[in-house]
Parts: C-alpha cells; sequence; structure tokens
C-alpha cells in the first residue's frame, strides 16, 4: 500500500516506480482529504508492505502528510514494515524523526527511511530558485539509480545510509522549518492578467486554499500551505508570489503536468 503526496509529481514518479516494483495499492493523500471525512482507515494483508511517499518541506514533513498521519488507521497492522520515501531538493534534515514521532502517536512503527534527490521546486524566497535544465536532467537520469539501491535495501542486501539528513540538520528542522511555518506561510500569490480561468490551480490544491469563480482569477486563502503545485504547474504561466517569482524559472516533473 503505498500512500503519497505530491505538489510538482516528483513523489508522484517515485510511489509509482515503487508501485510497478512491490505492487499494492497507490494511493493519493490529496485525494483521500477531498473525500471530506478526517477518518483515514484502511485494511492490511498479512506481511504487506507500507510506503509514504511525499517531499520535503522546510525540512520537515509537509502539512498534509502530518495530518493524514494524524487520523490514520491501519487495520490489521501486526509490525508491518513502514517505509518512508521523501523527495527533496537537496536534504531531508530530521524529518525521518518527525515521522517516526507521529506514527508512534498512532501506534505504528518506522521501519526506514529513504530519500531521492529531485529537482528543486521551492522558489518563493530570495536566492532559492529552480535547478538549471543541466542539474534537472542530471537528478533525473539518477533517480531511478536511487530507487534501485532502495529496493535492494529493502530486499535485505544492505546499503549504507540512503537518507540525506545533510549539515545542520538539528537546526533546519528543530529551528528553521519552526520559523518558516510560523512566518513564511504567507498568501501572496495572485495570478496575472495571463490567467485564462482554466480552475486547474483550484483542482490541484491539497487543501482547497485557492477557489476561482467562472471567468474570474483564482483567490487563495490563509490554509495555503506552500506546496507549490499551483505556480509551478499553471498552464500559461500567470500565477506569481508577490515580487520575488516574477524573473524565476518554474518547475514539474516532465511526466506529470
Amino acid at each position: 500500500m503505498i500512500f503519497y503526496f505530491t505538489g510538482t509529481g516528483n513523489s508522484l514518479w517515485v510511489a509509482k516506480a515503487l508501485r510497478d516494483i512491490f505492487g499494492g495499492a497507490l494511493i493519493s493523500m490529496k485525494e483521500e482529504w477531498d473525500k471530506g471525512s478526517m477518518n483515514h482507515q484502511y485494511s492490511l494483508e498479512k506481511g504487506e508492505k507500507v510506503f509514504l511517499v511525499f517531499p520535503i518541506h522546510a525540512w520537515g514533513l509537509p502539512v498534509s502528510v502530518h495530518w493524514f498521519i494524524h487520523f490514520l488507521t491501519l487495520d490489521n497492522y501486526d509490525g508491518n514494515p513502514i517505509y518512508a520515501v521523501c523527495t527533496c531538493g537537496d536534504d531531508c534534515g530530521l524529518a525521518d524523526k518527525v515521522l517516526r514521532k507521529y506514527l508512534n502517536i498512532r501506534g505504528l512503527s518506522l521501519t526506514k527511511a529513504y530519500s531521492v534527490q529531485m529537482p528543486n521546486n521551492y522558489i518563493l524566497l530570495p536566492g532559492f530558485d529552480v535547478d538549471s535544465e543541466e542539474v534537472q536532467q542530471r537528478k533525473l537520469e539518477n533517480a531511478p539509480k536511487r530507487i534501485s539501491a532502495i529496493v535492494d535495501d529493502i530486499n535485505g542486501n544492505r546499503k549504507a545510509s540512503l537518507y540525506h539528513r545533510g549539515w545542520a540538520a538539528f537546526l533546519k528542522t528543530r529551528v528553521l522549518n519552526r520559523l518558516f511555518f510560523k512566518f513564511m506561510r504567507r498568501n501572496d500569490f495572485y495570478a496575472t492578467d495571463a490567467c485564462i480561468s482554466c480552475g486547474q490551480c483550484e483542482k490541484m490544491c491539497p487543501h482547497d486554499a485557492i477557489s476561482v469563480e467562472k471567468g474570474e482569477k483564482p483567490v487563495w486563502e490563509y490554509v495555503c500551505i506552500q506546496c507549490l503545485a499551483c505556480i509551478h504547474r499553471c498552464p500559461v504561466r500567470a500565477i506569481e508570489y508577490g515580487k520575488v517569482t516574477l524573473n524565476k524559472g518554474r518547475y514539474h516533473h516532465p511526466d506529470y503536468k
């Protein structure tokens, strides 16, 4: 069983790669939220593996993943292996420890965490931009090799650590992550006159933070979690964030628009 959360498609690609190898249901956390139920209850087969696939947000868990786990129940859970596979532009900090804590609260145990470096998509601060096309291509070419290494590790061919915390992991997750979610989750998004009112941003938003009236531009609510799906996947590049994104690139996984 593979639960995934994705903004620009990186984690969806990883989730599908794991599904192709291990099989099992592929379940979107966003689509589960859209059902309107706070009870996320699923039944496991004996020995069935569970995967949680998601991007790293500010060296921690995306808000959507945190709340999904908060209401997660796995019927017939009997120590089934639970693996986290995180996608990141560079490093993950102590997100694995945070996840382990949240799972323990639900009576679940994290077996192991892995990370897969994918093209960067955070562009909301000065000095942050998408990777160059050369770096994007290199990361995308290396991703299948990383998946193969993860699969080997899961199948018992133990590898060196396949989870990259990076330098100053404690500072990034315990301090900067908290500051980020306290001060940086502003709604400075807006649509330019290039907007065609297609409604795609509203449909893809995981927290119903965007509303689009017919023929009008989208409006963002405070509940935005800055997954950046809207700004990167707008088909006409009509979405900006203040002035900071005006001359910056856009990215989504080439397999998913």
